[in-house]
Parts: C-alpha cells; structure tokens; sequence
C-alpha cells in the first residue's frame, strides 16, 4: 500500500482541514510502529514492522489520531503550534483513536477478527469464563464482605476507617470501590471488575444501563468514559446553574458560620 493511499483511507475516515503526509521509513523498528511530528506533520509508518496492511491501518490510524488532536489544539491556540505535551496519550487520544478505528472497520480498512485463529478463539472463551467473570463475582462478594465488617465495626465502637488502614491493610479508595461495585446484579460480574466500576459510578438508573450496553456491545473503557463526559456536558444550563447556586449557598453559609466563630474568638481577646 503506497503513501497516497494510506492518507486517503485516513481522510476518507475523517476529514482533516491540516496538510500532513505520509512516510514508510522502509525500516524495522523494535521501539515503535510508527510516530507524529506535530512541528513537520509527518506520519512515520515503519512499515517492515507489519505483515499485513490492517496492521498498517491500525498504526496509521494511531497516528493520525494524534494529528487530529493536534488539528484541534492549534484551533483552540489560536491557529499557533501549541507547546509540545509530555503526555499525548491520554484518556481523549484513547477515546478518539477507538471512534476512529470503528470507523475503519464499518468501511472495512480494518478488521479484528479473533474467529481467524481457532485457538486465540478459545483461548478468549476460556479467559472470559475462567477469570473475568469469576473475579467479578469474588469483587462482589468482596464488597459486601466489607459491607457487613462496616457495619460490624460500627456496632463495636471501631472506626471502620482505621480498621480498613491498619487491620486489612486496605486503600480506602479500594474499599470504596469494592463496596460500590458489590451493589450490583450478579449478572454483571461478566463485565470484568475495572467494567463494573464504571457502572457502578454512575447514579441514575436508566443511565447506568447505558454504560451496561456499551460495554457489553464492545466499547472499550476508555470509550465508555469519554461518553459518560459527553453525556455530562449535555446538561442544560438551567439544571448547571441549579447546581451551582446550592454550591455556592453552602459555601457561604460556611463560611458565615467562620466568621462569626472568628469575631467571638477575638471579641474574647
């Protein structure tokens, strides 16, 4: 696949309105498959890395994920360059590369096909059944475990939290976790634990179904959080400013009550 044609697949993925170009080093490369250059907006493929052009697709589209993200930083800089980030693969870059990849694969640049190794097939079968879901039932288990030494602890006068520090030798943001995981169906240890977390952060009902479907339909992680982020911009302004306003009304009665504790302390001086 020459360099004109890999730039018109990517193209015809999405549109790009910033000039970049395409070079295969004719290299192999045991450090990486390919690069961006934000200054020259050059995609490196080393194309003596893949044996088949989906595997080319996958890095090309990589890349240009990473063109794209920068298309829109110089957008929002002003049309600069913006400074170079020591971080580029963030949960965005992520979320965007998977829509770009579906993308690829509904025009059939690009395929996953797990059904091509009879093997791989069952040996995925066998890391579902075997270890995913049942660790999610043992997370659930887990959970409500802790559930019922919370309240244990209470009814023993002992701070659950110094208990969770000093006798489980547990992370309370892991404990936190584990219990909010453990409200959920059994149905949902199929999910994976690091899955039944995202569904287990979300409040509303009819929104954590949401989140169920996607998963299970084949979105990744990162592609379920960039559309509960999504989801949570769409929030209309009055519902925003609702918000706000209780924040704001907290805030200042707190601090009232400072103040007047301030005044009385110095008042006593």
């Amino acid at each position: 696949m020459d360099n004109e044609k890999i730039k018109e697949i990517l193209l015809e993925i999405q549109e790009s309105q910033l000039e970049f170009s395409i070079v295969q080093s004719g290299k192999e490369s045991k450090r990486v498959n390919g690069l961006y250059k934000p200054e020259t907006r050059e995609i490196i493929l080393h194309n003596k890395n893949f044996k088949t052009d989906t595997q080319l697709i996958y890095t090309a589209v990589h890349e240009y994920t990473h063109h794209l993200i920068n298309e829109e930083r110089i957008a929002a800089n002003g049309g600069k360059q913006p400074p170079y980030q020591m971080r580029s693969h963030t949960k965005e870059f992520w979320a965007k590369f998977e829509s770009l990849l579906e993308i690829a694969e509904k025009l059939g640049y690009y395929k996953i096909s797990i059904s091509d190794s009879p093997e791989l097939e069952s040996l995925t079968k066998e890391i579902r059944e075997k270890y995913i879901e049942p660790n999610g039932h043992l997370m659930i288990e887990f959970g409500r475990a802790l559930v019922r030494a919370q309240s244990l602890c209470e009814q023993a006068n002992i701070r659950y939290e110094d208990y969770l520090d000093r006798v489980l030798q547990l992370p309370r943001n892991t404990a936190k976790s584990v219990q909010k995981v453990s409200m959920l169906p059994d149905d949902d240890a199929a999910l994976g634990f690091d899955n039944m977390k995202l569904v287990a952060s979300v409040r509303k009902a009819d929104e954590r179904v949401k989140v169920q479907e996607a998963i299970k339909s084949g979105k990744s992680p990162s592609g379920v959080v960039a559309m509960m982020k999504k989801k949570a911009k769409e929030v209309d302004p009055r519902t925003k400013l609702e918000k706000e306003r209780e924040r704001l009304t907290r805030t200042i009665s707190e601090l009232t009550q400072r103040l007047e504790f301030v005044e009385e302390s110095l008042a006593s001086l």
